[in-house]
């Protein structure tokens, strides 16, 4: 990848590794926008977009893929959403969101990211989504089950047993949605360009790794 230019970098992560604030620490070193599943989740939610409404929008705003990028993606130092006004939002609230679009809409969102500038994604199968996108890295972080465990009980104020339970569900509900769209493991190492085990590191020691592995420098 090349730093000089307009750059994506994926994180996949196993959920207590860490990986959604080494994505957002890393974006801010790199000082490049940010966005995780959660962003465009509520993007998707407050205006209810499936794939037939972002058509209508994009019919009807001639900026809207810049809308869209700076509600979901802001750039750093800037609140999210900025811009849109969730009463207005409203308005376009005219479409019943079908399950099988929804990957297809977020993964439009997603691209409308990228074409935007660089940019560090968090989630979503990015990894795949922009599988052809010409300057790119895919990181995968992940962590041993105590230290997730450990981090999600801090996290979400969990017993050891609830905590244990959550990621078992969210590990097998991730790689149920990468199976069926991507078609790989998302634990198949060669996804990925770099993959992180995070056990013995801290958020600011894996970012400061991943930089390195970018060779970047300020």
């Amino acid at each position: 990848m090349d730093i000089n230019h307009p750059f994506v970098i994926t994180i996949s992560r196993e959920l207590g590794s860490g990986g959604r604030t080494i994505g957002r620490k890393l974006a801010a070193q790199l000082n490049v926008r940010y966005s995780d599943k959660n962003l465009i989740q509520n993007l998707m939610e407050q205006f209810n977009l499936s794939t037939y409404e972002i058509e209508r929008i994009k019919g009807k705003k001639k900026n809207w893929l810049s809308d869209f990028v700076e509600a979901v993606a802001p750039v750093p130092n800037t609140g999210a959403f900025v811009g849109f006004d969730p009463i207005k939002g409203n308005d376009w609230n005219n479409s019943y969101v079908k399950v099988d679009d929804i990957f297809e809409a977020e993964s439009q969102i997603i691209r409308g990211i990228a074409e935007e500038g660089s940019c560090v994604l968090a989630g979503r199968s990015g990894f795949f989504v922009l599988k052809d996108h010409p300057n790119k890295v895919d990181i995968f972080i992940q962590a041993p089950l105590e230290k997730r465990i450990e981090r999600v009980m801090k996290k979400q104020g969990l017993s050891e047993k609830e905590a244990s339970e959550v990621i078992e569900s969210v590990d097998k509900s991730r790689e149920n949605y990468v199976q069926r769209w991507a078609g790989v493991s998302r634990y198949d190492a060669r996804n990925y360009d770099l993959v992180i085990n995070v056990g013995d590191m801290t958020d600011d020691d894996a970012v400061t790794l991943i930089l390195k592995y970018l060779k970047y420098s300020k």
